[in-house]
C-alpha cells in the first residue's frame, strides 16, 4: 500500500520543522515579573521599642511603640531613606495609653489599658475590655474582640464580656481568628488553642516549647508557629502537626509569622525571609532591605508591598511589575545621572551610610575596563535600537577611553585612568601617578592586561556595530595604535619607565614559563589570539596574522589555549614561586578576561576550523562556571550559536539582581539553609550560589560564591553599567532576548 501524497510532504514538513526547532536558540519572552526593592524608614528619636506596624485600606501607615506612642512614616521612597514621625493625626489619641495596634476590616483598631476602639465607623466602636494590663486582641464576627492580658481571655462584644478564660500554666504571646470556621487561635509560649465563637469551649490542640509567634496560612488550612528554634506547620483539619520543625532556616529564632498575599513570612533576630513555592526561602537581611537586623512585626503595606518593622525602623519591601527592559531603563538613569565621570563608568564613593548627595566618583585602576563594558552594553543597545542616546553614550565613552592613549605620549600605550592635578597628592598610590603635558592633569600608570583586553573588545564591536563612520574609524586607529605598540614591543606593553607593567606580558618567553596547569598560561595565550585577530580583521594588516600564527604554530599558543579548565589548578611543587602566587585559587578576574576576551577570539577568527576550536573552548570554560550562574557568561556563551547556554541561569541573575546597588554590608554565613563546602581550589563556598539581591554586589570579577561583606556600610554606589547593562543588551542583541511583552 503506498503512502498517499500528502502524507509524505507532511512527514517531511514536520521534520524540518524539528530540525530547524532544535537550531534555534532558546529565547527568553520578557514579560513583566516581580520586581522587589525596599523603602526605609528610619527612627530617629527615642520613642520606645517599635511594636507594631500596620496599614489601613487607605495605605496610610501606623507604627505604636512601647512608649504607646503612634508614629507613621515621613519623606521616605527608594534609594532616599525617611523617618519614623510622631502620628497627630487624631491629635487626642496620644491621651489614650495604647497598647496594640490592628487592623479590622481594613480599618486601624487599637487595643488601650481600657477599651478596644477605632476612628473609623465615625468612632462608634469603643468597647470596654477590663483587662488593665492587656496587650493582645483580635477582632471576630460582627465587632466581637477576643483581649488578653498574657495570662485572662476575654471575649466582649459592645462593652460586654461574653466569655472569659485563661490558659493553664502557660502565657499568651499571640492571638488570630479564622473566618471560615468562625473560631479564635490562641497562642501560648508552650501550647495552642482553639475557641470557637459559637460554643466557647477552650481546647487545646497542641503542646510544645518555646513558641514565640504564628499565624493562619493557605485559607486557613494551616498554622504556622514560630519558634525560637525553628518554625513548624500544623495541619487544622486534623489538629496534629505535619512533620517535625523546620530548622533549614536563614535563621531560626523567629520573632514573628504572618502570611501576606499567600505568602508566609518570618521575622527573626537576623532579617526576614519569605517561603517559596519551591520551599526555599528569599531572604531580607541587612541595610539594603531593612534599617536593623531584628525584626518584630510583619504585616501587609498598601497595595503590593510587606511592612517589615525593626528595632531601628520601618523597612517597606515592594513589589513591582517590570520587564527586563524596565529595569535597563531604570539603570540607563542610574548610570546616567550620577556614574559618569570625564566619559568614565565610575562607581559613586565615600558616601555617608547610603545618601547618594555625600558620595564623589573617584578614579579607578579599571577604569578603562569598566567603562570598555559598559560601551560595550551600549554599543549593543544602539544596534538592537537604533536610540540616538545609546549612540551619544557611545560617543562619550569613547572620548574617555581615546584620551587614555593620548594623555600619555607613550604610542600606543594606554593610561589606566587620568584626573585632574592636585588628586595625586591624596592618593596613596601615588607613585604610579605620572604628569601630563598638560599639567592639569595626571595620569595613571602600570596598565593592566585587564584593560588592554577590555579595550580590544569594545573597539571591535564599535568597528563591527556602530555605522557612525568617524567612530568606527576612531575604533580601528585604537586598535590598530594599542596591537601595533605591543608588537613592536616583543609582546610586551611598555610603560613610561621603558620596562613591561606587571600583567602586560604575552611573549612566549613569560607565558610558557607558566606549568601548563596554571592558568595565565592559558589566559594570556586566549587573550592575544583575541587581540591580534580583532586587530588583522578590521585593519588587513598581515603582521597582525603573521604573529598569531607564529604563536600558535611555534610557540604552542592554540594548545595553551585549548587546554580544559578541568586542568587547571595549584602549580607543582617544583615550579617558582610566581607561578605558585599566581595558582593558590580560581582567579574570578581571568574569567572576566576571558569571556570579554570570546567576542574576538570567535568573532573575528582566522577560519571555520579555528572557529570550531574556539567554540571548543568556550563552551569547556562555560561547563566549568555554570555553578555560579554568571549573567553575563552565560549570554557570551550564546555568542557561539550553542542550544546550551543556561539561558534561565542568565535571566535569573538579571532578574534577581538587586535595584539597589549600594554596597551594604551582607552577611550570609550564619545561614542554616545553606550548605558549606570544604575550602576548595574554585573558591565555591556553598553547593548552591545565592540570588544576587541577597549577596555582596559584585563585578563580573568577583566570587559570585561570596556569602559576606563586612566594613563601612552604605560607603559607595557601584554602577550597572558593566555589572547588568551589558549582559542585558548584549541579549538582546544576539536574540536570547526578546523585546519587552507586555
Amino acid at each position: 500500500m503506498r503512502t498517499p501524497l500528502y502524507g509524505i510532504f507532511f512527514a517531511f514538513f514536520t521534520f524540518l520543522s524539528v530540525i530547524c526547532q532544535a537550531q534555534t536558540p532558546p529565547v527568553y519572552q520578557d514579560k513583566p515579573y516581580w520586581q522587589d526593592y525596599s523603602i526605609k524608614y528610619y527612627i530617629d528619636k527615642n520613642h520606645g521599642d517599635l511594636l507594631e506596624a500596620q496599614a489601613d485600606r487607605n495605605g496610610a501607615i501606623q507604627i505604636l511603640t512601647s512608649k504607646g506612642d503612634l508614629l507613621h512614616p515621613h519623606d521616605g521612597q527608594f534609594l532616599y531613606p525617611g523617618t519614623l514621625q510622631p502620628d497627630n493625626t487624631y491629635r487626642f489619641m496620644k491621651d489614650k495609653k495604647l497598647a496594640a495596634l490592628g487592623v479590622y476590616n481594613q480599618q486601624f483598631v487599637y487595643l488601650s489599658d481600657q477599651v478596644v476602639l477605632s476612628n473609623a465607623w465615625a468612632g462608634k466602636l469603643f468597647s470596654e475590655h477590663g483587662l488593665s494590663n492587656a496587650k493582645y486582641f483580635q477582632g471576630g464576627p460582627d465587632f466581637t474582640f477576643l483581649v488578653s492580658d498574657g495570662k485572662s481571655l476575654n471575649l466582649l462584644k459592645d462593652s460586654k464580656s461574653v466569655w472569659k478564660g485563661s490558659l493553664s500554666g502557660d502565657e499568651i504571646v499571640g492571638i488570630r481568628y479564622q473566618p471560615g470556621a468562625s473560631q479564635f487561635w490562641i497562642l501560648g509560649k508552650k501550647s495552642l488553642h482553639t475557641l470557637p465563637v459559637a460554643t466557647k469551649s477552650l481546647t487545646k490542640v497542641l503542646d510544645g516549647t518555646d513558641f514565640t509567634a504564628f499565624d493562619l496560612s493557605n485559607q486557613g488550612k494551616k498554622i504556622i508557629v514560630g519558634t525560637s528554634n525553628g518554625y513548624l506547620e500544623f495541619d487544622v483539619a486534623t489538629k496534629k502537626q505535619v512533620g517535625a520543625v523546620r530548622r533549614k532556616l536563614p535563621w531560626t529564632d523567629i520573632t514573628a509569622v504572618a502570611e501576606v498575599d499567600g505568602k508566609v513570612w518570618f521575622g527573626s533576630t537576623k532579617g526576614a525571609f519569605a517561603l517559596r513555592s519551591d520551599g526555599k526561602f528569599d531572604y531580607y537581611n541587612g541595610e539594603r532591605w531593612l534599617p536593623g537586623d531584628a525584626v518584630t512585626h510583619i504585616s501587609k503595606g498598601p497595595k503590593n508591598s510587606v511592612l517589615v518593622l525593626t528595632e531601628a525602623g520601618l523597612g517597606q519591601i515592594v513589589f513591582e511589575k517590570m520587564t527586563l527592559h524596565d529595569k535597563a531603563v531604570f539603570f540607563d538613569h542610574q548610570v546616567r545621572s550620577r556614574h559618569i565621570r570625564v566619559g568614565f563608568n565610575s562607581t559613586l564613593e565615600r558616601m555617608e551610610k547610603g545618601n547618594l548627595a555625600t558620595g564623589y566618583l573617584e578614579d579607578s585602576d579599571n577604569d578603562g575596563l569598566w567603562t570598555a563594558m559598559y560601551l560595550g552594553g551600549e554599543i549593543f543597545r544602539y544596534a538592537v535600537t537604533k536610540d540616538p542616546e545609546a549612540l551619544q553614550n557611545c560617543r562619550e565613552s569613547l572620548d574617555a577611553m581615546e584620551r587614555l592613549y593620548t594623555i600619555t605620549s607613550i604610542p600606543g600605550f594606554p593610561a589606566r585612568s587620568f584626573e585632574r592635578s592636585g588628586h595625586i597628592k591624596e592618593l596613596s598610590d601615588s607613585e604610579r601617578w605620572q604628569h601630563a603635558k598638560d599639567r592639569e592633569w595626571d595620569w595613571k600608570s602600570t596598565t593592566s592586561s585587564d584593560e588592554v583586553i577590555g579595550h580590544i573588545f569594545a573597539f571591535g564591536a564599535m568597528a563591527e556595530l556602530i555605522p557612525d563612520k568617524n567612530l568606527k574609524s576612531r575604533a580601528i586607529t585604537l586598535i590598530d595604535t594599542l596591537m601595533s605598540h605591543i608588537i613592536s614591543h616583543d609582546m610586551y606593553l611598555i610603560d613610561y619607565d621603558g620596562k613591561p607593567t606587571m600583567w602586560g606580558k604575552w611573549n612566549p618567553s613569560y607565558v610558557n614559563s607558566f606549568p601548563t596547569n596554571v592558568g595565565d598560561r592559558k589566559l594570556n595565550s586566549s587573550n592575544i589570539t583575541a587581540m591580534l585577530q580583532t586587530a588583522y580583521h578590521f585593519t588587513k594588516k598581515e603582521k597582525y596574522k603573521k604573529k598569531l600564527l607564529e604563536l600558535m604554530q611555534k610557540h604552542g599558543y592554540l594548545t595553551n589555549q585549548m587546554r580544559s579548565m578541568n586542568e587547571i589548578g595549584k602549580a607543582p611543587a617544583d615550579a617558582d614561586e610566581h607561578a605558585k602566587h599566581m595558582s593558590d585559587g580560581w582567579n574570578h578576574s581571568d574569567d572576566e578576561m576571558y569571556f570579554v576576551g570570546y567576542w574576538g577570539l570567535y568573532r573575528y577568527a582566522l577560519n571555520d576550523t579555528l572557529k570550531a576550536k574556539y567554540k571548543q573552548q568556550i563552551i569547556d570554560h562555560w561547563r566549568a562556571e555554570r555553578p555560579e550562574k554568571e549573567g553575563a557568561w552565560n549570554i557570551f556563551t550564546a555568542m557561539t550559536g550553542t542550544k546550551e547556554f543556561d539561558l534561565n541561569e542568565a535571566v535569573w541573575y538579571l532578574r534577581e539582581h538587586p535595584l539597589d546597588l549600594i554596597d551594604w554590608s551582607i552577611q550570609n554565613s550564619h545561614r542554616k539553609d545553606i550548605e558549606l563546602l570544604p575550602e576548595n581550589f574554585r573558591r565555591q563556598t556553598t553547593k548552591d550560589v545565592l540570588p544576587p539581591d541577597e549577596r555582596p554586589v559584585q563585578r563580573h570579577n568577583g566570587n559570585m560564591f561570596t556569602l559576606d561583606r563586612k566594613g563601612r556600610s552604605g560607603g559607595n554606589e557601584h554602577s550597572a553599567g558593566d555589572i547588568w547593562l551589558l549582559p542585558y543588551w548584549m541579549g538582546r542583541y544576539l536574540g536570547v532576548i526578546s523585546a519587552p511583552v507586555k
